[in-house]
């Protein structure tokens, strides 16, 4: 058999994979590391597109750190990091950091291909309620004026209703949305599968609490079954801070109403789950 044949692009599939990767809040320097070491090691197991979790390069746990130059600065450096390692991959990758535009800040999804991004999708409907406190920092999506953003030297589109394409994967039509918003009654992905998405990936920092894994597979299953789509879940794990929550680093992947893979919960070095689609 030739190679082409044993392509499962060749076949009308592609390789998702789920990443979480071990963090630490406030690190951009080093979740950068963390974050290049997982993405590694699925391109090397052949994904095609790979998402990671919310805030991940900073943290989602930095509380009013924030606010903080350094931090935002730090995490655009990171992100220029992760793009130039991986310029040369044919991956496709999801990673989540704090951005500002038109004067405000917002908790962000920056898809990259090729070592640029390719799309941002700012947090539609950051919570406020119980342990959540997002409006302290961060602008919903609805507060944005821009509709592309200046990042890395490119102009990029910001919103959430941008699609990506991959020429080499035919059918391949990637929407990507942010932790809350997937809970949401009508989730930025719903619109998006309607306009003909075929892939939903969900960057999450989901905490634990009691039965909430069990609910996400739930959420994860329905939104793969009701859009007729791929969904990807990231969520934060080890690494944030416990001081009022706790994480379990829970990775799901479903396929119209089947969960086909799950990532270790509590795995204290990180880790990452693959599967054809």
């Amino acid at each position: 058999m030739s190679r082409s044949f044993l392509d499962i692009r060749e076949h009308g599939f592609a390789r998702t994979a789920v990443c979480v990767p071990r963090g630490r809040v406030a690190d951009p320097v080093h979740n950068a590391d963390a974050h290049l070491a997982a993405l590694a090691a699925v391109h090397t197991a052949g994904a095609h597109y790979a998402v990671c979790p919310e805030l991940g390069l900073t943290g989602y746990s930095c509380g009013d750190l924030f606010f903080q130059e350094t931090l935002l600065v730090g995490a655009l450096a990171a992100l220029e990091r992760v793009a130039r390692a991986t310029a040369g991959w044919n991956l496709l990758l999801s990673v989540g950091l704090p951005l500002v535009l038109d004067d405000r800040l917002f908790n962000c999804a920056v898809t990259l291909y090729g070592g640029r991004p390719v799309a941002v999708a700012p947090k539609a409907y950051p919570p406020n309620y119980r342990e959540f406190y997002e409006l302290r920092w961060f602008q919903p999506a609805a507060a944005a004026r821009s509709r592309t953003i200046d990042l890395l030297g490119h102009a990029v589109p910001f919103g959430t209703d941008v699609l990506v394409r991959l020429p080499a994967l035919p059918g391949f039509v990637l929407h990507t949305d942010i932790c809350e918003d997937i809970w949401a009654p009508v989730p930025p992905s719903t619109l998006a599968a309607l306009a003909g998405a075929t892939v939903l990936a969900n960057l999450s920092a989901s905490n634990i609490t009691v039965g909430k894994w069990e609910y996400r597979q739930e959420l994860v299953r329905g939104s793969s079954a009701k859009n007729l789509a791929v969904q990807l879940y990231s969520a934060a794990g080890f690494g944030e801070s416990t001081a009022d929550l706790a994480w379990d680093g829970h990775g799901l992947i479903a396929e119209r109403g089947e969960l086909i893979a799950e990532t270790e919960r509590f795995a204290l070095q990180g880790t990452h789950a693959l599967a054809d689609v």
